[in-house]
């Protein structure tokens, strides 16, 4: 039987739509806690997501609809409160009137160096109680180890250049540490020779010589998640092409999900709870796509159930459940939770 650590998922991830007002000070509050890592799209037109973390600074920004370095303006976020944060007068966050989305994760605020590596990271912010970490670092150009602070290995690691343009990396251990992503863009999961992240351990990440994760005298942000039980669930599904589609058990009621195949091309399709159209809130058809700046949109390609225990596909389209096609998730939530800390997947 699992046990989970997390009674309460809203003190680590916690999704939070807002409406902008055009202002340069607009405090965004209701979030829970003070993040660490915020990632927001402006759900009505064609603005670029903005990310934006407590380690690099609330003013640098990054999108996942390109592939360009770190930009820095306060217009855009400008700081990490206590419930929340405040973003500036940018169109990108807060155009007057817009309805964004932002989707927020707690890990342990600016951070310090990490040396468990052979690379000491400029600072390194985890938390391990939830299975995230932020890390920045220079590179080297030489096969390297980087300490993630996790205590666990990581089964995303997440990697992005900041000091320059260059493709954003996306490794998973479900699909095996010798094959990649890239989440700005639409490619299918390439078998590499020299794979970006080798492999990982309890306390680092192995990275080649890539200039997508190690470029020399190059600066980076690292990205890791690890699992917990009634709180995050990274894997894959095999397509079954049908509405009554595949059946994804997390162990708990997914409140944001991500997913794209990998065995094809196809986008990063994104969903959250907070943005649910019907069934009570459990069909969640509203999406937004990670490697493209366009606005919300909502149709039955992409639509999923969240059930108590996982979630289920409800297309035959082919970037969601295409039969024989696999699929990458990463989901968050909330497990019901019974005694002894036990996950409960059933009223």
């Amino acid at each position: 039987m699992a046990y989970t650590t997390i009674n309460k998922s809203t003190d680590y991830f916690n999704t939070k739509i807002y409406t902008g007002d055009g202002t340069n000070s607009h405090a965004i509050t209701g979030v829970g806690f003070q993040p660490d890592w915020t990632w927001i799209k402006d759900r009505d037109d064609t603005s670029s997501h903005l990310l934006t973390d407590a380690v690099r600074g609330a003013t640098k920004g990054l999108k996942t609809n390109g592939n360009d370095g770190e930009s820095t303006g306060d217009t855009n976020l400008k700081s990490f409160d206590s419930d929340g944060f405040t973003v500036g007068s940018s169109g990108r966050n807060n155009q007057n009137g817009a309805s964004n989305v932002s989707w927020n994760w707690k890990a342990n605020g600016a951070g310090s160096a990490n040396t468990d590596g052979s690379i000491n990271t400029t600072a390194t912010s985890a938390n391990t109680t939830a299975g995230f970490s932020i890390s920045k670092y220079t590179g080297t150009g030489s096969s390297a180890t980087i300490g993630h602070g996790l205590a666990a290995s990581p089964n995303i690691v997440l990697i992005k250049m900041i000091s320059s343009t260059d493709d954003w990396s996306f490794q998973t251990s479900a699909l095996g540490y010798s094959k990649y992503l890239v989440l700005n863009g639409t490619g299918s999961a390439p078998n590499t020779s020299g794979a970006l992240v080798s492999s990982v351990s309890s306390t680092t990440v192995t990275v080649d010589g890539n200039a997508y994760v190690n470029s020399s005298g190059a600066t980076y942000v690292m990205y890791c998640f690890s699992e917990k039980s009634g709180y995050s669930k990274f894997g894959t599904y095999t397509g079954n092409g049908s509405t009554d589609g595949t059946f994804i058990y997390t162990g708990f009621k997914p409140t944001f999900v991500i997913f794209k195949r990998s065995s094809g091309t196809g986008g990063w399709i994104i969903h959250d709870n907070k943005r649910s159209e019907s069934n009570g809130g459990n069909s969640l058809r509203k999406y937004l796509v990670a490697q493209t700046s366009g606005s919300e949109g909502t149709n039955d390609y992409f639509t999923i159930d969240t059930l108590s225990n996982g979630f289920k596909l409800k297309s035959t389209d082919g970037e969601s459940n295409q039969s024989g096609q696999t699929y990458i998730y990463m989901a968050f939530g909330q497990s019901i939770v019974g005694s002894n800390n036990i996950p409960a997947t059933a009223r």
